[in-house]
């Protein structure tokens, strides 16, 4: 199968240092099956919307868990959120922001649109560690999702 067809973490992340301290995180933790990265919000909803390079891929298969960065070229954040919160094969995919944005607005947008996390990302990388095994361990073992289930 294609690895594109079994991604169960799709990271959406423009800063490669970010996007790879998230990967180390995840292999520390043995989280690292079938992550996909992607570096912006319209890369991102492609892949969700089978679209342009992603459109032979099977729908049917959406990831487990969505990690989205806010601030994101051709299109932010917070639009690929409501997008996906607001298409009916797409709002049960549980996302959780994972940003440096402190700033209210951003926090309080975030709900409104439906996320269903909002973690800062912590600047030392023990506490990125482990910010993301508890995220993994949550939404990819003990979290029960109506996603993908037959």
């Amino acid at each position: 199968m294609d690895k594109q067809n079994i991604v169960e973490i799709l990271i959406v992340e423009d800063n490669p240092n970010d996007a790879e301290m998230a990967l180390r995180a995840l292999k520390k933790n043995n989280l690292t099956n079938n992550v996909l990265v992607v570096v912006d919000g319209e890369e991102a909803l492609d892949f969700i919307f089978h679209k342009n390079k992603f459109v032979n891929r099977d729908g049917f298969n959406q990831p487990k868990i969505i990690l989205l960065d806010l601030k994101l070229p051709k299109v932010d954040g917070l639009e690929v959120l409501k997008e996906l919160k607001n298409n009916e094969e797409t709002k049960m995919i549980p996302v959780i922001v994972l940003t440096s944005s402190k700033e209210e607005s951003d926090i309080l947008e975030s709900y409104k649109l439906g996320v269903n996390s909002y973690i800062v990302k912590p600047v030392d990388f023990d506490k990125f560690v482990e910010a993301v095994r508890q995220l993994g361990l949550y939404w990819l073992l003990l979290n029960e999702s109506p996603v993908n289930r037959s």
